[in-house]
């Protein structure tokens, strides 16, 4: 069917920017994850990102499917020099480069860090890959908050800056249709 069932980690409790940095999830909710797996197709394949809050979340719900080796293509955002750093810190050096960051989503990457459409291309780049691969599958992708918003940004055919209004919260649910047309089903589903 080539559905792709998009479960964003679960939370990692960090009041920062935490892009590549590989931090811990809290997967204390077991009912929440519970309902999660019993909401997604059995027979759907399993991949996550290498990053271990993702695939301590994909094994969490992966339950008697599929997995797929891990994807570092389907990472979070690489904030560079504003890695683990709050707003306000990576703000400091150049405040109207980080507001342009998040306001004009495009070209404008943090220091050493990826820009949107940098993401964009190295997300749609490996779910393109896993598509051709499985074609006709439906796929549970364990991913991150910027990796989840390119999907639904290529799905509906929005600017960064409209994606970026979008709410991704963790253990949620996003469902996007691949053929005959890409279109998101649903954003943020908690269930």
């Amino acid at each position: 069917m080539s559905r792709l069932f998009l479960v964003r980690h679960g939370p990692t409790h960090a009041k920062t920017m935490v892009g590549w940095s590989d931090l811990p999830a809290d997967l204390s909710d077991t009912a929440a994850l519970a309902r999660l797996s019993d909401h997604l197709p059995q027979d759907a394949l399993v991949i996550s990102s290498d990053l271990i809050r993702a695939v301590h979340t994909a094994d969490a719900i992966q339950g008697d499917r599929q997995r797929l080796s891990h994807d570092a293509g389907l990472r979070e955002i690489h904030f560079g020099d504003w890695e683990l750093k709050t707003f306000m810190e990576a703000s400091k050096p150049d405040p109207e480069h980080t507001r342009a960051f998040w306001e004009t989503p495009g070209d404008i990457a943090a220091p050493g860090g990826e820009s949107w459409n940098q993401v964009c291309a190295r997300v749609d780049a490996s779910i393109d890959r896993l598509l051709t691969a499985h074609a006709g599958r439906d796929l549970v992708v364990v991913a991150h908050f910027g990796a989840i918003l390119t999907q639904v940004a290529r799905a509906e055919g929005l600017s960064g800056y409209e994606a970026f209004g979008h709410k991704i919260d963790n253990l949620s649910l996003t469902t996007i249709q691949t053929r005959p047309k890409w279109g998101a089903q649903s954003i943020n589903q908690n269930l």
